[in-house]
């Protein structure tokens, strides 16, 4: 085995989810090693940029195989930022990176970028424009992912901040777009606002955030209820929550209310911020940038809101929501309650109740079950 494939095959997902169909590692990263390797073999130290590196195999398998140091790295989302922190130090190479913002001291003077492709196009858009605006003129862009998430629109969305845009050759059900010449892009149409009627407000959304500045199905059905959660909180949580919209809706109904939005991207953490600020509640809204409220302390809240997500990166998996209902129930306080809205196929609710306490459905559509869940004087089960 050679020094490269030793150090992908030691890479580990902790503390993100880790299952034995989870993987730290896939073709798509190899690939991208593959194809970039002769720009990584003649680019100097500091001239590479790595952004959407799920657990370092980009980052430390660079470093790697060409010795390279220097490497500037983005990473939105805090279980990948924690992970690539873990299997560099685990593997002795966390002098060979720095980790940073998707800005000019990520980019600025980059002439090899490697990428994963993100699934929401709004986030290559912003990408792609920070890599025209700050990387040097003959910066080559190595951008990959898996075939089942590529789509000829993502190539559209790269020409519009480059003259050039090829597809590699697949191998193992992924592929790389090869992407250079720069064109000029103006100022960043990012972040993007959108008026919502149910909060009677504007919402701000980044590139990256999930949803954009729209209101997802699910948390308008978790809004519909926004009255009757725990009438006498003082301070409430919005787990994962995203550009902010559940949070400032709070936030607007109760004005003794204080919120904290938590979430573990990057994009979600600046656009929920933006979101509060642009409704005028931002001296009530705190929003942290967390791993499913790690940060927060035991017995500390009387409210929980929480749509929780069921993929994990490609798969489908409900590791990342048994991973919030355990924190809620730490951190919930006796007779605190937890509002949780998911797709009513997963069936939640027993795992809600033994993870914080006596949970009832408090409303049901065609595709989403809402529940509330008290937290009893007892132990929460571990």
């Amino acid at each position: 085995m050679d020094r490269v494939e030793d150090v992908l095959t030691r890479l580990r997902r902790y503390p993100d989810v880790e299952a034995p169909n989870l993987y730290a590692v896939d073709a798509a990263d190899r690939l991208l090693l593959d194809t970039a390797v002769d720009a990584l073999a003649a680019a100097g130290s500091g001239e590479v940029a790595v952004i959407g590196d799920a657990y370092g195999a980009l980052t430390l398998g660079a470093a790697t195989r060409h010795d390279l140091a220097g490497l500037r790295v983005h990473q939105d989302l805090l279980t990948g930022e924690l992970a690539l922190a873990g299997n560099a130090k685990n593997l002795g190479l966390t002098d060979r990176y720095t980790a940073h913002g998707l800005d000019a001291e990520l980019l600025g003077g980059a002439r090899v970028v490697l990428m994963r492709l993100p699934r929401m196009l709004s986030g290559l858009a912003e990408t792609a424009e920070a890599i025209a605006r700050y990387a040097a003129p003959d910066v080559v862009v190595f951008a990959g992912g898996r075939d089942k998430y590529l789509t000829p629109a993502m190539n559209e969305v790269l020409a519009e901040s480059f003259g050039s845009v090829r597809a590699g050759r697949g191998r193992q059900k992924s592929r790389v777009l090869v992407v250079g010449e720069p064109l000029p892009v103006g100022e960043s149409r990012f972040p993007v606002a959108e008026r919502i009627e149910e909060i009677d407000g504007d919402v701000v959304a980044y590139g990256a955030a999930f949803s954009g500045p729209r209101l997802d199905i699910g948390t308008r059905f978790l809004l519909e209820h926004l009255d009757r959660m725990k009438p006498d909180a003082r301070e409430a949580i919005d787990l994962g929550c995203g550009t902010g919209i559940l949070a400032v809706a709070l936030a607007k109904s109760r004005p003794h209310l204080r919120v904290v939005g938590t979430d573990q991207s990057a994009a979600a953490v600046a656009s929920a911020r933006a979101t509060a600020a642009a409704n005028g509640v931002a001296d009530r809204v705190t929003v942290v940038r967390d791993d499913a409220m790690s940060s927060a302390a035991d017995n500390s809240a009387d409210l929980v809101l929480c749509n929780p997500p069921f993929h994990v990166g490609a798969a489908v998996h409900t590791g990342s929501a048994i991973k919030m209902f355990a924190e809620t129930g730490r951190v919930l306080r006796p007779g605190g309650e937890l509002w949780t809205v998911y797709n009513s196929h997963l069936n939640y609710r027993g795992v809600v109740e033994r993870m914080v306490g006596r949970t009832d459905v408090i409303g049901r559509n065609k595709k989403f079950t809402v529940t509330r869940s008290v937290r009893g004087l007892r132990d929460v089960q571990r």
